[in-house]
């Protein structure tokens, strides 16, 4: 089954022309990470407001040509853990393949997983990134996952056994988290509170960053998706966070008192 886009058009530009020279001018790189990226976190609102940070982040990273993609569900569609397990996912100008063999492979790794394409059918999460995805390495192919699940044990169990799955494999996988961070209070707060879910990231602290955010109810859309994907890169052998960008739509919009935050987080 294949996945057509929902939000084109409306996070993002529906003309492939257009839409390729709006990432071109978001992607960015030095050229100087040699290192390979096993996960990457970036957020997904419309690209006006976060899609410098999503091109920042992504621009610097070393991504595998193989991407598990891991983001929350909004819709409240489908499976808790839902993997969307064939086909491809159009977006303007083409088409990403999923990694069959990858997705039944993780299918068959956790019992919580399960093959659920009604989670993703209207979820906006994922799809505003592949895009960027795609535009760096043409030749990506994909394994995207909703996440929704509130149980710490279960995001644990998933995180680890994608982990281990993806440690066995005899070939390189990236993972991509797609989370915005503090929705609709003012800058100074959002800076104030994400900074503190920010620091769990970075120092690759997941159960840190679950009981952060829900110790000081900071609004973190992505924060399972993420707890189970610092869970998957500890198993990989991840030492190093690093955050890459930080800003809130209130740079863009000009209103200070309601934002959404974005960040940019690479993992090593």
């Amino acid at each position: 089954m294949d996945r057509q886009p929902v939000v084109a058009g409306r996070f993002y530009d529906a003309d492939p022309v257009r839409l390729n020279a709006v990432l071109d001018s978001f992607i960015s790189s030095d050229g100087s990470r040699e290192a390979a990226t096993i996960l990457a976190m970036v957020p997904h609102a419309g690209y006006v407001y976060s899609g410098a940070v999503c091109g920042a982040t992504l621009g610097r990273a070393n991504l595998a040509s193989t991407v598990v993609l891991l983001g929350p569900n909004h819709t409240g569609m489908g499976e808790p853990f839902a993997l969307w397990p064939d086909g491809a996912w159009h977006v303007p100008g083409g088409a990403v393949p999923v990694d069959v063999e990858l997705a039944d492979a993780l299918l068959a790794a956790d019992p919580h997983i399960v093959p659920d394409t009604a989670a993703h059918l209207r979820e906006h999460s994922l799809e505003v990134v592949i895009p960027f995805l795609r535009r760096i390495n043409p030749s990506v192919n994909i394994v995207p996952m909703a996440i929704a699940s509130r149980v710490f044990r279960d995001v644990e169990a998933v995180g680890r056994a994608i982990g281990q799955v993806l440690k066995a494999l005899d070939r390189p996988v990236s993972i991509v988290v797609s989370s915005d961070m503090s929705h609709y209070i003012s800058h100074e707060e959002a800076k104030r509170q994400d900074s503190l879910a920010l620091e769990a990231t970075v120092e690759l602290d997941p159960s840190g960053l679950f009981d952060t955010v829900r110790a000081h109810s900071i609004s973190m859309c992505g924060v399972l998706p993420m707890t189970a994907g610092l869970f998957a890169a500890l198993e990989m052998g991840a030492t190093r966070g690093e955050l890459v960008a930080y800003a809130t739509s209130g740079e863009v919009s000009g209103d200070y008192e309601q934002v959404v935050g974005y960040a940019g987080v690479l993992v090593e």
